[in-house]
């Protein structure tokens, strides 16, 4: 599996051992346990779940319940079971490993296949959060849930769609589970959720990319998806409260030639460039990081970036910016301003992945 390492490069004299920025947690911080719902109130489900998450005897007895009501001949036995062991799990982390050990996986997985849209929904959202322990993703993954979690992102609810996108990020954070992913069809799938979904689908699935797209062949099946137009769109617009998100997923993306020319294509330079001008510290950071690994073997591009006027906030991003920005942006500046002969020695160098 091509997983791509930190990029290196070295320029001038100066080696930058990762173009990328290092603090991208608050980024991506908020695709963690559903948010579709609490608790019932005024019934019957809603007493015996408080009471089994205030009594772990009350709770393993519960689960073991509600595993066998998963697979009952009651299509209502079945919601109500989903529903509640959704919300044990949401509610109180310890659930997430009995709820696993009590057989519930194979069950809620069955149920994200199910025509029912509720039933669906309640599946991938369990599964969501029982993937939150680390120690039930192998099994998640092993049991079979990634196509059909796939499938929920082709044909859930809003919801369901939200849940799955978070819920194959959790997966992706095991290594081998990435190119079983990519290679299930969920990348084109994830890039129509970031063009087309609600503001939480947008952060869901440039989460999810940003994770899947560590692996080469993942990068490439993004820019086939047509991935640079949404992502160029949601970095140019300011009030969509998606401009570091978009801009981490570029970076990942742009170490492979199509990247860079679907960048390019899509007006991409333009709005790298204001950024600079008036983004946010770490908004100016990762655009610098991005136009290095553009222009690092490319005249033309070196010259586009330059005639879109980068040099001016460049410079000033080398006086007052961050001392990574500062770093960054001296490296741009001289590269811009190198002869635009074409000649190879000209070039900076020494870049692996």
């Amino acid at each position: 599996m091509a997983t791509e390492s930190a990029v290196n490069y070295t320029y001038m004299g100066r080696s930058f051992n990762d173009l990328s920025i290092n603090d991208d947690s608050s980024a991506f911080s908020d695709c963690n346990s559903d948010r579709s719902g609490e608790f019932p109130t005024a019934s019957s489900q809603s007493r015996r779940l408080l009471l089994a998450c205030a009594n772990s005897e009350n709770s393993d007895e519960l689960i073991r319940q509600l595993v066998s009501d998963l697979q009952s001949c009651s299509i209502d036995d079945q919601k109500q079971a989903a529903l509640e062991l959704r919300l044990l799990a949401k509610n109180k982390p310890e659930n997430r490993i009995k709820i696993a050990k009590a057989g519930a996986i194979k069950p809620l997985i069955s149920l994200i296949s199910s025509s029912d849209s509720y039933l669906q929904e309640n599946g991938v959202t369990a599964i969501l959060n029982l993937s939150l322990c680390d120690e039930n993703k192998e099994l998640i993954a092993s049991s079979g849930a990634i196509k059909p979690l796939v499938r929920a992102l082709r044909t859930g609810t809003s919801t369901a769609k939200e849940n799955a996108a978070c819920a194959l990020l959790r997966l992706s954070q095991i290594e081998e589970n990435k190119v079983a992913i990519g290679r299930s069809g969920a990348i084109p799938l994830l890039v129509n959720l970031l063009e087309s979904g609600g503001i939480r689908g947008k952060k869901d699935a440039a989460t999810a990319l940003y994770s899947l797209c560590t692996v080469k062949e993942n990068k490439i099946r993004a820019v086939e998806a047509g991935i640079m137009k949404p992502l160029v769109e949601l970095m140019a617009d300011f009030a969509s409260n998606m401009v570091d998100k978009s801009a981490f997923v570029l970076s990942v993306l742009v170490s492979v030639p199509e990247a860079k020319t679907a960048l390019v294509d899509e007006g991409g330079i333009p709005v790298l460039v204001e950024i600079i001008e008036v983004g946010s510290q770490r908004q100016k950071e990762i655009a610098v990081a991005i136009l290095l690994q553009i222009c690092e073997e490319s005249v033309v591009y070196r010259t586009m970036v330059a005639r879109e006027g980068a040099i001016p906030p460049l410079v000033a991003l080398s006086q007052a910016g961050t001392n990574r920005a500062k770093q960054k942006a001296e490296t741009l500046i001289e590269l811009l301003r190198q002869p635009r002969s074409g000649n190879a020695a000209a070039r900076p160098s020494n870049v692996s992945v």
